[in-house]
């Protein structure tokens, strides 16, 4: 079954750190680039971070450079994104994603409040 799962969502305190997971199956996790998008409630989804297929290029949206690390491991089918000093803005379901798949996960939901 070709699908993604995220996990690591949760409730942090502004100023904490989470670390999302997306784990891949059913395709060769390794040909694709990835994607992490969120959507906050009530707005439209947002793109967050991507990466290549190696892990050598990343990208990120203005509203997380600095604080937010996309990663990977191609060996365990996986991407990462590490989240850094969270502030309540960012709280939203975050979604990883295969673009060229138009594959997406089902969601994890981190929330930032004190």
């Amino acid at each position: 079954q070709v699908q993604l799962v995220e996990s690591g969502g949760g409730l942090v305190q502004p100023g904490g750190s989470l670390r999302l997971s997306c784990v891949g199956s059913g395709f060769t996790f390794s040909n694709y680039a990835m994607t992490w998008y969120r959507q906050a409630p009530g707005k439209v989804p947002e793109w967050v971070s991507s990466i290549n297929t190696d892990g050598g290029s990343t990208y990120y949206a203005n509203s997380v450079k600095g604080r937010f690390t996309i990663s990977r491991d191609n060996a365990k089918n996986t991407v990462f994104l590490q989240m850094n000093s969270l502030k309540p803005e960012d709280t939203a379901l975050y979604y990883c994603a295969s673009p060229h798949l138009d594959l997406w996960g089902q969601g994890t939901l981190v929330t930032v409040s004190s």
